[in-house]
């Protein structure tokens, strides 16, 4: 486990392009979330610790916001030749298990997490209605052995923020996870072996 941070992407950014398949055997593209309030993509996986101690408040919180008109979308870009904990037999397991109510897909190539220039798990962005980036960070203070409760704190405002009409304030804080499992060959030039955070 190499810990790592959000590239934090410009704010403002529009969200790349994506047409991948779900877990469960549909595909899924970005212009499906056309009429959405906002769109929220988070890269994830099933065996990192960090989604892990996460998990449970995935579910609330994509409950809580799908219900008012926010699209929520997971993506898993992990090796999963290396990870077999990671594949998409797996993910389907762990979205039954866990209760996503999200599509769940899988980057198979990583040219989807490259282009998002994800870096971790988790990692959330958070667009509006035009699919500009509005948040990019951390879910909460939260982490594995911290004894901090995982609330959503600082996703929840920032999405609320958006639901509201208003701007979301530019100080965020990175999430920190375990970094994306690339592929040999696959590393994106922001990728540091050694860590990030």
């Amino acid at each position: 486990m190499v810990r790592t941070a959000s590239t934090m992407l410009p704010l403002g950014t529009t969200a790349p392009s994506f047409q991948l398949p779900e877990c469960e055997g549909s595909t899924v593209s970005l212009s499906d979330f056309t009429d959405s309030k906002a769109l929220l993509v988070i890269f994830m996986c099933n065996h990192c610790p960090f989604v892990k101690h996460v998990a449970e408040e995935l579910t609330r919180l994509s409950n809580d916001y799908m219900a008012k008109g926010v699209s929520v979308v997971a993506i898993n870009s992990n090796d999963a030749e290396k990870y077999p904990d990671d594949s998409p037999e797996a993910m389907r397991k762990e979205k039954a298990m866990r209760g996503y109510p999200f599509a769940y897909l899988f980057d198979e190539d990583q040219t989807v997490a490259a282009a998002y220039h994800a870096a971790c798990t988790p990692d959330f962005y958070l667009f509006d209605g035009d699919h500009k980036l509005v948040y990019r960070g951390q879910l909460d203070s939260s982490r594995p052995d911290s004894g901090i409760p995982v609330t959503g704190k600082d996703l929840r405002a920032a999405i609320d923020t958006v639901l509201a009409g208003e701007t979301v304030p530019e100080a965020q804080t990175p999430s920190i996870g375990c970094n994306i499992k690339w592929k040999p060959g696959n590393e994106p030039s922001y990728f540091n072996p050694q860590g990030s955070a």
